[in-house]
Parts: C-alpha cells; sequence; structure tokens
C-alpha cells in the first residue's frame, strides 16, 4: 500500500511538472510576441513625434467603437498580468522541484553548466521583474521625466519627447542595457526550452532549427529594443 502511494504521487508530481513546463512555454510565447510587437513600435521612434505619437494614441482606440477608448490595451495588460503570474507560479514550481531533486541525488556532484543556465535564467528572471515595474513607472503608470534639463511642459502629453528626454541621460540607457542583456539570455533559453516542451526538437534537424531561432530571436530583440536609446543618447534621434 505504502508503494502504491508512493508511485501515485510520484505520477502526480510528474503530471504536476509536465503542466507547469507547458504554461511555462505558452505564457513565454505571448510574451515574445509581446516583445516583438513592442520592439516594432519603438522602433518608429526613427521616424519622428508623429509617427511615434500617432502609434502610441493608435493602440488606445484599437477595438472602438465597440471597445472603450484603451480598453482594448487594458484587456491586453490583463492577459499580461496574468499570464506573468503563471510564468513566475510556473518557473519557482520547477526551480524548487530541480533544487529538490539535486539536493537529494546530487549533492556530491558539481551542478556545472546546466545550474549556472539556471541561475542564469532564476536570477535573469528576477531583474526582468524589477526592471519592468521600473519602465512602467517611468512610461506607462506616471511617466516620471528624471531629465532635469527638460522641462513637463515641453513633454506635456508626447510619449516621443518623453522617451527622448529619458534616453538623453546615460544612467538611464545603462539600466536599459544590462535589463536588454538579461532579457537576451532569458529568450535565448526560454525559446529552446519551450521549443523542448512542445516537442519541436525531436530530430537534430529540429534540434538546429530551435537553437537557430532561440538566437536569432534573442539577437533580434536586443538590437532592435538598444537601437532607439542608443541613438537618442548618441544625439542620432532628437
Amino acid at each position: 500500500m505504502a508503494t502504491q502511494t508512493v508511485n501515485l504521487a510520484n505520477a502526480k508530481a510528474r503530471r504536476t511538472t509536465v503542466a507547469m513546463k507547458l504554461l511555462m512555454a505558452l505564457t513565454g510565447a505571448l510574451f515574445v510576441f509581446y516583445v516583438l510587437m513592442h520592439m516594432y513600435g519603438n522602433l518608429k521612434v526613427f521616424a519622428g513625434q508623429e509617427s511615434f505619437d500617432s502609434y502610441a494614441h493608435h493602440l488606445r482606440t484599437i477595438g472602438e467603437p465597440i471597445l472603450p477608448y484603451a480598453g482594448f490595451l487594458w484587456l491586453f495588460r490583463l492577459l499580461l498580468i496574468g499570464s506573468l503570474v503563471g510564468h513566475a507560479y510556473s518557473a519557482f514550481y520547477l526551480w524548487s522541484r530541480a533544487s529538490g531533486a539535486r539536493s537529494q541525488r546530487y549533492a556530491v556532484r558539481a551542478a556545472g553548466a546546466a545550474a549556472f543556465r539556471s541561475k542564469a535564467m532564476r536570477w535573469g528572471g528576477v531583474a526582468l521583474l524589477a526592471f519592468l515595474v521600473f519602465h512602467l513607472i517611468q512610461f506607462t503608470i506616471s511617466k516620471v521625466n528624471f531629465n532635469g534639463d527638460v522641462t513637463a511642459a515641453s513633454i506635456g502629453d508626447s510619449p516621443y519627447r518623453l522617451v527622448v528626454a529619458s534616453f538623453q541621460l546615460w544612467w538611464v540607457v545603462l539600466i536599459y542595457l544590462v535589463a536588454l542583456a538579461a532579457l537576451g539570455l532569458h529568450l535565448h533559453h526560454g525559446v529552446w526550452s519551450a521549443a523542448q516542451t512542445l516537442g519541436l526538437t525531436t530530430s537534430p534537424e529540429a534540434r538546429t532549427r530551435a537553437k537557430t531561432a532561440a538566437v536569432f530571436i534573442a539577437a533580434l530583440v536586443v538590437v532592435g529594443f538598444a537601437l532607439p536609446p542608443l541613438a537618442i543618447l548618441f544625439g542620432l534621434v532628437e
């Protein structure tokens, strides 16, 4: 009876682990879609103030008149928040199980590269969460202007002017670039892990495609997000 109970508990744990991996993969895919769309929007800064501000305004009018002003944007934000909670919960669940397994079976064995990747993902995720809070406060919630050389009156309600004023400060750009490094590592590992979870690495060719996609998406996002703040910092965009 005791053995049967243990087997049932192990089977339940395995099913839960599979479910958590699937939840992490699906929510991660949503975040990849979001960061790509966000990157596309940020690149509009190169088209000038009118184009960037029109894009920011259009985000709030999607779905009108069926939805109220900014209705779609808030629905999408709620979806992202729910996905973030699910992603973080599944991550901590899987990390806790992996740590427990290592402490029981591999207490003496060096963790090596796998442990480093796990820690990088864990602390990189925490860093990204902290940056997300900072980013939302700066550009969405409070719209904080840290640039003392630019007045609030000159910024007005223009997202473009706030972005330019913010990235004229080297330390804001530095924070942004550090967060992008964490994001790139997170995306690289996350896309590869999601491909494994979704059964997209069942052959050598499929594994090669998955690894290539992970590198390409991570590099594209990092470069795409880094271009606007660097261009603003060096005076290429004003």
